[in-house]
């Protein structure tokens, strides 16, 4: 990893929190998605992580605002659930990256496959609908399926964010769904990390001076939103995800081999 003290590297975590924000701001997501991917670049995913939670935390806050707050959070309370009981069971998963180049290498390599079968899923336009009458055993499945993955990776969308988009819900309450989901995942990865000891107050610093280039690059985001169509956006975006993970993955293959 990079020394975390240079400007240079300062400057390069602040820009990916910048870009994450941005991305966050236009679409409804991608922070979590982009911080942990281009961080894994420069540090351990465990070490991403940390840096991701109170960013995280703050931005899905911001975005979660608006009228049937409480109505959504009835509809998808068992999804939420599943998410914290997968998290706890994979608790340890991220942060034992860390303990070994192999670890470390796994951990990099289901990041860049969450990545792949994301951005895969997005460009070619795959949607599913859910039935109502299916939401009340297929919620706490997909939450807990989002937990596991979580766990591992520190990425919050699969299959969380196919799962939501299959739901019909309006444009604005999928971006609050959107952003309820991430709220959850991000406090549960959180109260992992602490619990492994892989979230020290030196990382919890840094997290929070992480907020603010989030903050402004999701100002910025919401601010291009109404000026770009999203469709255009999203396809640029799925396309850097996928080559993102499918480099993520053969780094890690070649560390294992």
């Amino acid at each position: 990893m990079s020394d975390a003290t240079t400007p240079t590297f300062l400057a390069l975590v602040a820009a990916v929190f910048a870009l994450g924000g941005f991305v966050k701001g236009v679409v409804g997501l991608g922070l979590p998605t982009i911080a942990m991917g281009l961080l894994s670049v420069l540090m351990l995913p465990a070490q991403a992580a940390a840096l991701l939670v109170v960013p995280s935390l703050v931005t899905n806050l911001w975005q979660i605002g608006g009228p049937g707050l409480a109505a959504l959070l009835r509809r998808l309370a068992g999804m939420l659930l599943g998410v914290c009981a997968g998290v706890a069971l994979g608790a340890g998963w991220i942060a034992g990256g860390g303990a070994g180049a192999r670890g470390a290498a796994f951990a990099s390599l289901g990041l860049g496959a969450a990545l792949i079968v994301y951005a895969t899923l997005g460009l070619l336009h795959w949607r599913a609908r859910v039935r109502p009458a299916h939401e009340p055993w297929l919620g706490p499945l997909v939450g807990v399926a989002t937990g596991l993955v979580t766990a591992a990776t520190g990425v919050f969308v699969i299959p969380a964010v196919p799962y939501l988009q299959a739901l019909g819900l309006e444009k604005d309450a999928l971006v609050r769904a959107l952003g309820v989901s991430f709220l959850v995942s991000t406090i549960a990865l959180g109260v992992s990390l602490g619990h492994g000891g892989a979230l020290p107050a030196a990382s919890l610093l840094a997290s929070a001076l992480a907020v603010l280039p989030a903050l402004l690059g999701m100002g910025a985001g919401q601010w291009l939103r109404g000026r770009v169509r999203p469709e255009t956006f999203k396809t640029v975006f799925f396309v850097g995800l996928l080559l993102l993970g499918a480099y993520l993955a053969l780094r890690a293959v070649l560390r294992l081999a």
